[in-house]
């Protein structure tokens, strides 16, 4: 077969990654709520996880602010993906991207497409960066603390991670939650392993010695890692600005809607619950654990935190084993990411291929990771990118909820044939403007400047929506709107199932539950058994370094980290086998992956 044969081969097959990127999605592409927990525990367990939790100790959060603060606000944030996300996806079975052409037009679908996928090239770059700190480790190439490179090799690191990374997300949804469900459960083990490993040496710098009760864990907390005093005291930081965070990290994803890629997947709204294990395995226990163990390689280098970049802190804690967790970490959540930032470029072009898109979309996100600028203003990057998408968030949100009940017709402005949506332009803009006024004068922090955004968007939306077109006779106004009507609801196909019949092969019968051979039912169960024994050994390890206490410490740290990744490697083989057989199980009709358990 010759080059040019070969390259179109592997065209046509990237071609037939079909995403559903314009139409909803057909019963026989659901997922059950196990996906989507295995999805969002990868996803949030993030590698600038390390970044935001060493950014809590140099900004004087107390320990209070970081047990309380941040359980009310994941909680919080995984109940705006509960009740605005997952309903409005699991209704429409579209992506945002998408849904924007009904409410805003093409011209308004532009703006706000292109401008999500240029902040998420920001915050995928930094997921990029991070794993390319732990890759530089090995070849000696120096920490990267500037906002510019430093090392032509650290560059060719970047674009390697980088070419990886764009490859997963281009192969589509049911990868990247295949990716997830196995890396998520050890990454979070990994976390709770560097924080163990590191108790022992910060109980003796405060003087507590052998931390044996919660009391002495939270005197030690207390005195080295959460002190409730900024390094640089401009940065000064309380609970409300914790538990805020928390709220707002994943702001664009759940209030501002990004996430309809993924729920719109769901089989069910309340699946938006799943994204607890994000919250609270991910950002919850990984913030935490973050701050302890690196706190911890600060003392053991004996250097200041903020000296240290992500790959400095798991390496150090954990030794190679550390900078892989480093590694993946950034991959599971830059992976979504990207996902997202295809679709939303994807959904304004003449109907180009997804892959060649996300390809085009990953080759600037790589770009933009050769320039660690990011890392300086991480808490307020994330907190600002989600302010600034967050009132097409609110646009949508009274468009598809609150028009129907108040006269105004859902979807005006595509029933109309207008190609803009100018209520919708200037509610984002002012809105935004508002909320730079607010901030500059120091009259809000940029934490708490969504509510009042949010409200104001709202407000602003139906009244200019009202006036330029919205509100139309009453029995007009309660007519069933044409584009909606032809939107499957809940469990049901588009009329016709016009994806099946595009796409026949895909409603053929894979593999169906009776159809389990004994050999493939002893394989689930032995290979998920050796998985599950592997976790438990690789979460012993740091258990034993902690109980043996600073007795023989260096030699069990440098012995712990040469050991731990025998378990590791066996935890990747096992579960990897055991996903690939349940995954098989799971494909039972119409090559459906949603398990029984989890429906």
């Amino acid at each position: 077969m010759s080059t040019q044969a070969s390259v179109l081969n592997v065209s046509e097959r990237l071609d037939k990654l079909y995403e559903f990127d314009r139409e909803p999605i057909p019963t026989s592409k659901l997922y059950g709520g196990w996906h989507f927990a295995g999805l969002y525990a990868g996803e949030c367990t993030a590698a600038t996880e390390f970044v935001i939790g060493a950014l809590f100790v140099m900004w004087g959060a107390s320990v209070f602010d970081i047990i309380v603060g941040l359980a009310i606000g994941n909680f919080l944030a995984m109940l705006s993906w509960t009740f605005f996300c997952a309903p409005i996806a699991t209704r429409t079975r579209l992506t945002l991207y998408w849904y924007i052409h009904k409410i805003g037009g093409p011209v308004f679908a532009f703006i706000y497409n292109i401008s999500n996928a240029f902040l998420f090239c920001i915050l995928t770059g930094t997921m990029i960066t991070v794993s390319a700190s732990a890759v530089r480790i090995p070849f000696g190439i120096p920490p990267q603390l500037n906002w510019y490179p430093t090392d032509i090799w650290f560059v060719l690191i970047v674009f390697l991670v980088g070419g990886v990374i764009t490859a997963l997300a281009i192969l589509g949804f049911k990868r990247l939650i295949q990716f997830a469900s196995v890396c998520a459960p050890w990454m979070i083990v990994m976390f709770v392993a560097g924080a163990l490993v590191s108790l022992p040496v910060l109980g003796k710098a405060s003087g507590i010695g052998q931390i044996t009760t919660v009391s002495q864990l939270w005197d030690m907390a207390s005195t080295m890692v959460w002190t409730g005093k900024a390094t640089n005291p401009e940065n000064q930081i309380s609970f409300w600005h914790v538990m805020a965070f928390a709220w707002i990290c994943d702001l664009a994803m759940n209030i501002g809607l990004s996430d309809m890629a993924l729920f719109r997947y769901a089989r069910k709204a309340r699946y938006g619950l799943c994204t607890s294990t994000g919250m609270y395995l991910g950002h919850y226990v990984a913030w935490i654990c973050a701050g302890i163990f690196g706190a911890g390689a600060a003392l053991l280098v004996k250097k200041p935190l903020e000296q240290l970049d992500s790959g400095d802190i798991g390496y150090i804690t954990l030794g190679m084993t550390g900078a892989i967790a480093v590694l993946l970490a950034g991959w599971t959540t830059a992976n979504p990411v990207l996902y997202k930032q295809g679709l939303a470029v994807q959904a304004v072009t003449p109907n180009w291929p997804r892959w060649k898109v996300t390809a085009a979309v990953g080759a600037v996100t790589t770009v933009i990771a050769c320039f660690p600028f990011v890392f300086t203003k991480m808490l307020d990057f994330v907190a600002l990118y989600g302010l600034l998408l967050l009132p097409v968030g609110a646009i949508v949100f009274a468009e598809y909820w609150i028009f129907p009940k108040i006269g105004l017709v859902r979807h005006w402005v595509s029933r109309q044939q207008k190609l803009m949506n100018w209520p919708a332009l200037l509610t984002w803009v002012i809105s935004i403007a508002l909320a730079m006024v607010l901030w500059y004068a120091n009259v809000l922090h940029l934490f708490f400047l969504f509510i009042p955004v949010w409200f104001l968007s709202i407000a602003l939306y139906i009244g200019l929506a009202a006036i330029g077109g919205a509100r139309k006779s009453s029995s007009e106004a309660l007519e069933p709107v044409e584009e909606e009507s032809k939107l499957p609801e809940v469990g049901q196909d588009p009329p016709g199932d016009v994806v099946a019949a595009r796409h026949p092969e895909e409603t053929a019968t894979k593999y169906k539950f009776s159809q389990r051979t004994t050999y493939d039912k002893v394989a689930l169960i032995l290979w998920g058994t050796v998985a599950i024994l592997s976790l438990l050994v690789c979460l012993w390890m740091p258990v034993k370094v902690f109980l043996d206490g600073m007795e023989n410490y260096q030699a069990n740290l440098v012995s712990f980290q040469k050991w731990i990744f025998l378990p590791t490697v066996i935890y990747f083989v096992t579960g990897t086998c055991w996903l690939i057989l349940k995954e098989k199980e799971n494909e039972s009709t119409a090559g459906s992956m949603s398990s029984n358990c989890a429906t």
